[in-house]
């Protein structure tokens, strides 16, 4: 038969007493520290009891024979899962609408948003726009460079900006991109880029196109990639250094292979597609992450899904040691969340 569990309210209460103890000092949680800290009299045997069952619950570890407690994975979960929803204050929120408002592009509010999370938390902080198809062009500009190379600027209406330098086969004059830049403006300016492709590629297919300048120039500038932004996501992180001093149990090798992982987009993103799997707007939280990483097991991440205008989803989080203050790591994210959601694109 199944032991039934013991989590009974009082041992809830003793149990994030102990999250909450080993989170400020990093060391092992005594019976007598949490039947003081109580002041209701719970003797440090009846304590010692309740720790044990809970011990055989899988929620505290004993490393030592004589040391007292500390917390698991699972009591991390247990704790996060029993803190108040933060709340948003209106002067916070408006300094970091303020600051993001300031900021032309999202590329701009992205970088500066990791930087925010970085300061407010003394954590990691992650800041993602994912684009999707449903992009609308705003405009492209043309420049000529020397050697016959191209710079192609494409803006859309979320205000995100992507550039490329391509080379041409062929020469070309700035007054023949002016002229390419003014179709292309005039004729597909508020268009979804995807209809953009499928329509240019239509016209481009044309048997007349060969025997257009215009398009035989634009034709060069489409093979080279014009409005072929790829819709990268552009993803931004600060803070690494803080994991530098932290005792994650980590041999050189491991910690090297944390930083590694850290520096590259990709793996953040797939970091950030794993983890936040909950619906727009609401806090995913993860207590270590060993899953995704052996180097992460004593790592934690807080982050939430937004939706913004245009086509773009923004991804805000933090990842910090499993030890890190919750409450305020919470906040930080929540407050940045909602920054986000009232920025116009």
């Amino acid at each position: 038969m199944a032991k039934r569990s013991s989590m009974t309210a009082r041992n809830a209460e003793i149990l994030h007493s102990i999250v909450h103890s080993y989170i400020e000092t990093g060391e092992p949680v005594a019976s007598r520290t949490v039947s003081r800290r109580r002041g209701d009299g719970l003797s440090a045997a009846s304590v010692r009891n309740v720790m044990a069952d809970l011990c055989d619950e899988g929620f505290l570890a004993q490393p030592h024979t004589s040391a007292g407690r500390i917390p698991t994975e699972k009591a991390f979960q247990s704790y996060v899962r029993s803190l108040a929803r933060a709340r948003v204050l209106a002067a916070e929120l408006h300094r970091l609408r303020t600051e993001l408002g300031a900021l032309s592009s999202v590329e701009a509010r992205i970088e500066h948003s990791s930087h925010l999370l970085t300061e407010m938390t003394r954590s990691v902080g992650i800041a993602a726009a994912i684009p999707t198809s449903s992009q609308e062009l705003d405009q492209i500009e043309l420049i000529l460079l020397a050697e016959n190379r191209v710079l192609m600027i494409v803006a859309t209406r979320d205000r995100m900006v992507r550039n490329r330098i391509v080379t041409l086969d062929e020469k070309v004059t700035q007054d023949d991109l002016q002229s390419i830049r003014n179709y292309i403006n005039r004729n597909f300016g508020g268009w979804v880029l995807s209809r953009v492709h499928e329509e240019l590629r239509r016209r481009l297919e044309q048997e007349s196109a060969a025997y257009d300048a215009l398009l035989k120039r634009l034709t060069q500038l489409y093979e080279k990639g014009l409005l072929d932004i790829g819709l990268l996501p552009e993803v931004h992180m600060e803070g690494a250094s803080y994991l530098v001093g932290l005792d994650l149990h980590l041999t050189q090798e491991k910690l090297r292979d944390l930083f590694r992982t850290l520096e590259e987009k990709k793996r953040i993103l797939q970091l950030l597609d794993r983890f936040l799997e909950l619906p727009n707007g609401e806090l995913s939280v993860q207590v270590g992450m060993a899953d995704a990483h052996p180097s992460m097991s004593g790592l934690s991440l807080i982050g939430i899904s937004v939706e913004m205008e245009g086509g773009l989803s923004a991804k805000i989080a933090v990842i910090g040691p499993m030890r890190m203050n919750y409450e305020k790591v919470i906040s930080a994210v929540l407050h940045m969340g909602q920054a986000f959601r009232r920025i116009p694109a």
